[in-house]
């Protein structure tokens, strides 16, 4: 298994719409980068937001998700209350091939200011926009800015296809449309 570089991800991603929109550039005046980088693409956050909230005293249970556990938020930016947690989405869908499994890091300039983004491995064959889950592990309000990057994706070709894919095995987040709550 390799890491893949930026001339596989272009190819990639105009040929088998690996992703889409797609940005064949790093994006980096006045914005947080986006885009495709020397070895990944940083991918951008969405404007809508779900905020973790204790209004309703609610319980954080994965079994039995409460969903009076988030507000909903759409906006330019979103500000993240002190030691709490968002989800988002990307404005990215993802088809990924039967051979690629993907890793997705936060980037260091949110990482810098406490803010930990938080995304599962993309599976060979999963598609969808991807949930984004961001903490703020800061004492202060932390704000994400949407439309622009948040996390970048690592790809990672095997020299053969997986036995049974993401979509072999019906996977609960195929083809998610939006912020997808837990399922179990």
């Amino acid at each position: 298994m390799s890491v893949k570089p930026d001339r596989w991800i272009r190819r990639m991603a105009l040929e088998h719409k690996m992703i889409e929109p797609f940005t064949d550039r790093q994006i980096r005046e006045g914005v947080i980068s986006y885009g495709v980088s020397s070895y990944g693409y940083d991918i951008r956050v969405a404007d809508e937001f779900r905020i973790f909230t204790n209004v309703n005293s609610t319980i954080v249970d994965p079994k039995h998700f409460d969903p009076r556990s988030l507000v909903d938020y759409k906006g330019e930016s979103c500000l993240i209350p002190p030691n709490s947690f968002a989800l988002a989405r990307s404005i990215e869908y993802f088809r990924i091939p039967r051979n690629v499994l993907t890793i997705c890091l936060g980037k260091s300039t949110y990482a810098r200011c406490g803010i930990i983004v938080n995304v599962t491995p993309f599976e060979p064959e999963w598609e969808g926009f991807v949930t984004l889950e961001i903490s703020n592990t800061t004492p202060l309000p932390a704000k994400i800015y949407a439309n622009e990057g948040l996390c970048q994706v690592l790809f990672f070709e095997s020299d053969e296809e997986c036995e049974i894919s993401y979509k072999d095995k019906k996977g609960k987040y195929q083809s998610q449309g939006g912020i997808v709550l837990p399922r179990l």
